[in-house]
């Protein structure tokens, strides 16, 4: 733990020495016409702040669990590092940022063909460019399974992940971010949509799919422990860490350091920091305790609830869009785990779900035509056109994520069932010992 700790802060110390030595012995090297290098020093580091959130995810989700699957959220979490991130290079990109459909994009950059260090829009370079979207790609793919965990095998996990991200992943980042039908495609016809770092392609996205996972596998057993944080401090640790690197996430969706770069972190701080304190008054009144496990909900539903709008809304707006995340995704997790009959093993869909609904809604309300990328503010400024956008965003994500995954894992579950006589569910025996050993081999703890 102490190593890990030290490991982060030097990561952090290191990249932000570069911010005042990169500049002057590298600026010669490329087409200052195309690259600044402000802003490609400051994108770095954002960059490595979006893929410190995988590794987190695995702490986080891996606290809360049993410690019987422990090691299995951490293998997820290196298998999607991995996995996602060649398919995003060999064509996932591709797929999402070129060509000019309405729903998935063409082959231009496939195998990373046409990408260039030197030049880019006039901020960052394109092969920069491509792999901070790649680390967007694997931070989503991270949080689907939460939703499956300690039932889910991993080879089913592989194979979904792989055809998830050509099929699912990939067409919402072009719907969203390059042009297609929930961007441009809309906004021509009357009403215009934004997201200004993933509401839709990363938060509603991934919560759905973990949703249509969970039912296309069933539950666990009743006789495993549900909702016990077997390590406090290592889900602690996981939860901070995404906080840290949600910056990075969403001051680097600007896509160069600007003042909208400066807008999203203050508003990801606000927020943030509202929705935690409002999530503990709510814990507290309900139960008359305040837990950690509460506490990092809280934090997160305030960082997921603002990521649509961060760059697109005053501060003020960004206190009460947290302050809202916090009391829909508290009841939201209750109505999930008591009344929606799914079990969400990690809340997925209370927090990223449903939090990522808010936050994109709240942009039909709350965006300023000063910092939209449309021009056009939301119902505060009188224009109600936008809430229609949004509207529409929310429910093409849910229906079209949620049926093309659903689709994926009921093939898989099928195919390994008679190909190896074992669906995508571990069996009740097997959930029992736990997946630490029964998939891996190996205990994340030597007693």
């Amino acid at each position: 733990m102490k190593l890990f700790i030290k490991a982060v802060a030097g990561i952090v110390a290191l990249l932000s020495l570069t911010i005042f030595l990169l500049p002057e012995v590298s600026a010669a090297g490329f087409d200052t016409e195309t690259v600044d290098m402000t802003s490609s020093v400051f994108m770095f580091f954002c960059g490595m702040l979006v893929f410190m959130m995988a590794p987190a995810i695995a702490l986080f989700y891996g606290g809360m669990l049993r410690k019987q699957s422990m090691t299995s959220m951490m293998a997820q979490c290196l298998g999607v590092m991995a996995l996602v991130m060649f398919i995003w290079w060999a064509v996932g990109y591709s797929l999402a940022a070129s060509g000019d459909g309405q729903f998935i994009g063409g082959l231009d950059y496939i195998f990373g063909q046409g990408l260039s260090i030197t030049e880019g829009n006039g901020n960052i370079s394109t092969m920069q460019f491509f792999v901070f979207q790649g680390f967007f790609a694997i931070v989503t793919a991270c949080i689907v399974f939460g939703a499956t965990a300690e039932r889910i095998r991993y080879s089913a996990v592989i194979a979904f992940l792989a055809l998830w991200s050509i099929l699912v992943y990939a067409p919402m980042a072009h719907m969203v971010w390059f042009g297609g039908f929930l961007s441009d495609g809309i906004t021509q016809l009357g009403f215009p949509a934004q997201d200004f770092a993933g509401g839709t392609v990363v938060h509603m996205c991934s919560a759905i799919s973990g949703v249509a996972c969970a039912i296309a596998i069933g539950r666990r057993s009743d006789r495993v422990s549900k909702g016990r944080t077997h390590n406090v401090p290592v889900m602690f640790l996981g939860a901070m860490t995404l906080w840290i690197g949600w910056f990075g996430f969403n001051c680097g969706s600007e896509g160069a350091f600007d003042e909208i770069a400066v807008l999203a972190m203050v508003n990801t701080m606000m927020a943030s920091a509202v929705s935690t304190i409002v999530w503990m008054g709510i814990q507290y009144f309900h139960v008359g305790r305040v837990s950690v496990t509460g506490l990092c909900a809280g934090v997160l539903a305030g960082l997921v609830g603002i990521t649509p709008g961060c760059g697109f809304v005053d501060p003020w707006a960004a206190v009460v869009i947290g302050a809202i995340s916090a009391a829909i995704c508290y009841f939201g997790i209750i109505f999930m785990r008591n009344k929606s009959g799914v079990d969400d093993a990690l809340d997925v869909m209370g927090v990223h779900g449903i939090g990522g609904i808010w936050g994109c809604l709240a942009v039909g309300i709350f965006s300023i035509a000063g910092y939209s990328w449309v021009g056009v503010g939301g119902l505060i400024e009188g224009h109600w056109e936008m809430m229609v956008g949004q509207l529409v965003n929310v429910v093409v994500t849910l229906v079209y994520c949620f049926l093309v995954s659903y689709a994926i894992m009921k093939v898989i579950d099928l195919m390994m069932m008679r190909t190896i006589g074992k669906g995508a569910t571990l069996s009740e025996e097997e959930q029992m010992i736990g997946s630490d050993v029964v998939e891996h081999g190996e205990s994340a703890y030597v007693m």
